[in-house]
């Protein structure tokens, strides 16, 4: 029986074409660039399969406040996801946008009030309480923000 290991056990190998001059970039640069573009990519289809799939309006103004307001949601639940990553169980700070609001923004929680003090009782045994906990405690308290 002949059991095929692939052909490259240790190197992954990836052929990308480019017009640009070599003079201009060498072949890590140029690299570099296609990886980044690879990035702004997936931050599109992010934002595609969220708020931008309500684009366009008949209203120019109208369309062009969604999508500043698109972005600025996007970049503040990026944020919250990157502060809670290294308590949670998976990477977060990689997840997309709609991941992240289902595991840190879209909570069931039960809101008691006593002593003009609100508390938020969270789900028992939540996999994400650990990160949301994290997340809190940085928000409401940045580091070097305590006075003394």
């Amino acid at each position: 029986m002949w059991v095929w290991n692939g052909l490259f056990d240790v190197w992954r190998f990836h052929a990308f074409f480019t017009t640009t001059d070599p003079t201009v970039l060498d072949t890590v640069a140029a690299d570099q660039v296609h990886r980044r573009h690879a990035i702004i990519e997936q931050v599109h289809a992010d934002l595609k399969n969220s708020a931008l799939a309500h684009l366009p309006s008949g209203v120019f103004t109208a369309s062009t406040a969604w999508l500043v307001l698109a972005v600025i949601a996007f970049n503040l639940t990026r944020a919250a996801a990157t502060l809670a990553a290294p308590a949670a169980a998976s990477d977060l700070a990689r997840a997309t946008t709609a991941t992240v609001r289902r595991t840190l923004i879209q909570i069931p929680c039960r809101i008691a009030a006593s002593a003009r003090r609100l508390t938020l009782h969270l789900p028992q045994d939540w996999p994400w309480q650990t990160a949301w906990t994290q997340l809190n405690e940085r928000g409401a308290d940045p580091p070097g923000t305590a006075t003394s």
